[in-house]
């Protein structure tokens, strides 16, 4: 298909962010319709660079997606498909509070996968994760599109659950709707709460750098414009009621980039400070991405190399964007959740 009015939901966000990039850029006909709620991690200064790319093709609407609000945006013929990136993300704040992300996470997807059906939008993409296959074991093989289900933490269990219930308005339905899931992204404009914006905000200022447990957690890293891509190949060239595992297949412990940020950055190994690991913290993940190379013709174009080098610049050059976000907000509510003692701007790893 080729769809020329978008509505992408948490737009704001990091990943949905790059994903509207990516479309206005590669697209000069295409209309996007931004919805996000602007909740702690959506960044204004974001919202105002997205403003600028392309302001006759672009529009933004605050609102919240598992409100009825949704309704009066939603109608009949307003939109050619829907992209949802919209949730709550952050694992440890799942674990505090697991009611705000079945609210975002399962009852907002589910809104809108209703909405789109009664407005007859052509196609609902749903933006999910690797973490819904839970953990893996060392020399597990690479976790396909039809893996069973095994979430371990609150924010996973909810996109699984809004995963299943996509799926099944496809088989019940006959709705045009479909999955993506992706490995860890890093790149622009990630909010300071997740690793590698963390530890690269933290080497910039000399501050200890928390790390869960022994720090040999497995992650699979991809690029944010490389995901962005793949989502939109998946919207464009994928088949309904299918999923789309996309990876790098750059698996890599989190320490060993933890420390290739410090050399980076010049900066000493002994800003690396151990911490109580997280509850049920998944110690591996890593995605076959056959499928979508096969299918979609999709490839990542950026190295974990070149692409961490081009994070550790943005980081440096933008410093007003993540320090706006560190003076002002998370920390407290850290603090006060959790037995481990924080600089005044330093927090806890992904």
């Amino acid at each position: 298909m080729d769809p020329k009015n978008i509505l992408v939901t948490g737009g704001c966000g990091f990943i949905g962010s790059h994903f509207i990039e990516h479309t206005l850029q590669a697209y000069p006909d295409a209309q996007v319709t931004n919805v996000d709620a602007m909740t702690y991690a959506a960044h204004p200064d974001t919202a105002a660079y997205l403003a600028e790319l392309a302001p006759e093709r672009y529009r933004f609407i605050r609102a919240d997606i598992a409100s009825a609000d949704m309704a009066a945006i939603l109608t009949p013929g307003s939109f050619d498909a829907v992209v949802n990136f919209a949730a709550e993300t952050h694992v440890d704040r799942s674990i505090l509070d697991p009611a705000a992300f079945v609210r975002t996470n399962v009852l907002g997807a589910q809104n809108l996968a209703d909405l789109c059906r009664f407005a007859q939008v052509g196609r609902f993409v749903h933006v999910s994760t690797d973490e819904v296959y839970g953990t893996l074991e060392p020399d597990a093989p690479l976790s396909c599109e039809n893996a069973r289900l095994d979430p371990n933490s609150p924010y996973a269990a909810s996109k699984a659950a809004a995963d299943l219930l996509v799926l099944a308005s496809a088989r019940t339905f006959g709705q045009d709707a479909l999955i993506t899931r992706c490995t860890n992204n890093y790149g622009s404009y990630q909010f300071p709460e997740k690793l590698l914006p963390l530890v690269i905000a933290n080497s910039i200022d000399g501050l200890p750098i928390p790390v869960y447990g022994d720090g040999k957690q497995v992650r699979d890293w991809i690029y944010a414009a490389d995901h962005a891509l793949g989502i939109d190949l998946a919207l464009r060239r994928g088949r309904t009621g299918e999923i789309y595992n996309f990876s790098a297949r750059e698996q890599k412990e989190n320490l060993t980039v933890i420390r290739q940020v410090l050399k980076m950055l010049d900066k000493p190994e002994s800003l690396i400070t151990f911490v109580g690991d997280r509850p049920a913290h998944d110690r591996r993940y890593a995605l076959d991405p056959s499928k979508a190379e096969k299918e979609l013709g999709w490839k990542p174009q950026v190295s974990f190399e070149e692409g961490l080098t081009r994070t550790v610049d943005w980081y440096l050059s933008n410093q007003g964007w993540w320090r706006k976000v560190r003076d002002k907000k998370y920390f407290d509510y850290y603090r006060a959740n959790y037995d481990v003692k924080f600089a005044e701007t330093e927090g806890p790893t992904a």
